[in-house]
């Protein structure tokens, strides 16, 4: 990619695209592995078109074994939490990401 070209701005119907793209789920690294510009060229843009930007996706931690199980049997997140060695939030998220039903809280 020559520098003039990135200093160009996206043209429009470029912009209309990436829009769409995102709006549709992709990610802005998604879209950089398709087109021609820069990760904060492509942000930019997306700004400037008036898009909300989603929150960074944080990456889980691997379940560990016995996890699921383990609340499954009546443990409590925190408990899991501090056997596990993972904060609350991403025990609770992991839970989640297994496909857990959560226990209101002080149910057994």
């Amino acid at each position: 990619m020559s520098e003039d070209h990135r200093a160009e701005p996206v043209p429009d119907d470029v912009v209309r695209e990436l829009v769409e793209h995102y709006a549709a789920g992709k990610t802005i690294e998604a879209l950089v592995a398709k087109y021609p510009y820069s990760y904060r060229k492509i942000r930019t843009a997306l700004l400037d078109a008036g898009v909300t930007l989603r929150p960074p996706r944080i990456p889980l931690p691997p379940t560990p074994p016995g996890l699921v199980n383990a609340y499954r049997d009546g443990r409590s997140i925190r408990q899991l939490a501090t056997t596990y060695g993972m904060s609350y939030n991403q025990t609770r998220n992991v839970l989640l990401a297994e496909g857990v039903e959560l226990r209101r809280r002080g149910q057994p």
